[in-house]
């Protein structure tokens, strides 16, 4: 099978301004410095004006070599910034590249940013016809395909209205039908399905299977990645500006959610860090001489109980009884911050008691990000009664299946005695 796109070295090079700091200056500095800054303007003065800035080069794309073979359906995934819509603008000649090349066999139809090749003061019955001719169709096969077209955008009411007041969704499904109408050996489409509603969402994919069906390419950027492992033949995956994986896309995918977890797993951990760091530390202590404030115990209040329910992440208790750690582990003993649904995990609670105690009870209570208890629960409400503590220990509570939606969730860890008063209480610290 022949090749429709094919990449090699293909690379785009900016260059990001900095201002610059300056340092103080005299009034005769000042003057003297814009006099050369003239004279050198009036030398050159096409050049840009730089005396404030720094410039610093910035590779988007890097090296990329890719070939797409003729009737392949592939999807280009990869976090924000990854180079992504980059590389869509370079095959739609948008803006060239700074080396390196590519070639794309037959007529090729671009599906960019919203309301790219639009003018907003003007209809949508006229950027029909404008956005046709940038694509290069004729303004005959434009008028002999029109009703098609606005029946497949749905914009009949609008049609006559300036496209500037049409919402982001109407843009989208205006381009694409423009787009599609045009019967186009290639489409490029960056996160058009991002905007439509589920209706158009499922006509675009009505299309592109149509497509499919007449052996056409289809280049698509998008986050979707379950329509990625559904819907495509091939995934390339960019990160940073080059490319980190490509072929069958469950197993780019996969590879891209692992990159993903790493980078939620460091980011739970330091958020974990601080927050646990910044409620041990006393309130208004401030490190000084090399004091930094630890080993002593925190202020709580006079009631220590009266803040139990408190809705704001802090530490308070007696501290006779005093957590030391809370790990969450996986279902190998692992410590981790990221779990899917139905994973086993482990809530390990190690403690110290300073002196034995016989009245004392392990609590936990699970919160979701709008602050909703959705689990919580204790040594004594589950009939467990230990009969001392004393010194070092901890205590595990197990969950086999964690069954969670996906989401971001925190933690009350808590040692306190029958009654309720806190030993040692953790209010949403952990992640």
């Amino acid at each position: 099978m022949d090749d429709a796109i094919e990449m090699r070295g293909l690379s785009k090079r900016y260059l990001i301004g900095h201002l610059r700091r300056e340092r103080y200056q005299s009034l005769r500095d000042v003057v003297a410095h814009r006099v050369r800054a003239l004279l050198e303007r009036a030398r050159h003065p096409l050049s840009p004006n730089r005396e404030n800035v720094n410039l610093e080069e910035f590779w988007a794309l890097e090296g990329i070599d890719l070939n797409i073979r003729q009737g392949e359906r592939v999807a280009i995934i990869g976090r924000n910034g990854a180079g992504k819509s980059t590389l869509l603008k370079l095959l739609s000649r948008v803006t060239e590249p700074s080396a390196g090349s590519f070639s794309i066999s037959g007529r090729v139809a671009s599906l960019l940013e919203v309301g790219t090749g639009f003018h907003p003061e003007l209809t949508g019955r006229e950027n029909i016809f404008l956005n046709g001719a940038i694509l290069g169709m004729k303004r005959a096969e434009i008028t002999r395909k029109f009703d098609d077209i606005v029946a497949f955008a749905e914009v009949e009411r609008f049609l006559d209205t300036p496209v500037k007041r049409y919402s982001s969704g109407m843009y989208v499904r205006l381009a694409f039908a423009v787009g599609a109408s045009m019967e186009p050996d290639v489409l490029i489409v960056d996160e058009v399905l991002a905007v439509g509603d589920e209706g158009f969402t499922h006509k675009c994919l009505d299309k592109f299977a149509e497509f499919k069906r007449s052996n056409k390419t289809i280049l698509l950027v998008t986050h979707s990645l379950n329509l990625v492992e559904r819907f495509c033949d091939a995934a390339v995956w960019l990160d940073n500006g080059q490319k980190e994986a490509e072929g069958d896309p469950k197993r780019v995918v996969g590879a891209y959610l692992t990159k993903v977890e790493e980078g939620e797993e460091a980011l739970l951990a330091a958020t974990t860090a601080r927050a646990v760091e910044s409620a041990s530390r006393p309130q208004g202590q401030v490190a000084q001489d090399g004091q930094d404030g630890q080993d002593q115990p925190t202020e709580h209040p006079a009631d220590p109980t009266s803040n139990m329910f408190q809705a704001t992440e802090g530490r308070w208790g007696s501290r006779e009884v005093e957590i030391t750690d809370v790990a969450f582990l996986d279902a190998a003993g692992q410590p981790s911050f990221v779990f899917h649904s139905g994973d086993a995990m482990s809530i390990r609670v190690k403690v110290h008691a300073a002196q034995p105690t016989e009245d004392f009870v392990f609590g936990m209570g699970l919160f979701n990000a709008d602050g909703v208890c959705c689990y919580g629960t204790n040594t004594y409400l589950e009939e467990m009664t230990p009969q001392r503590l004393a010194g070092d220990a901890e205590a595990t509570f197990a969950i086999d299946s964690l069954e969670l939606v996906e989401g971001t969730y925190k933690l009350d860890i808590a040692v306190h005695k029958i009654d309720g008063f806190p030993y040692d209480y953790h209010r949403l610290l952990y992640t």
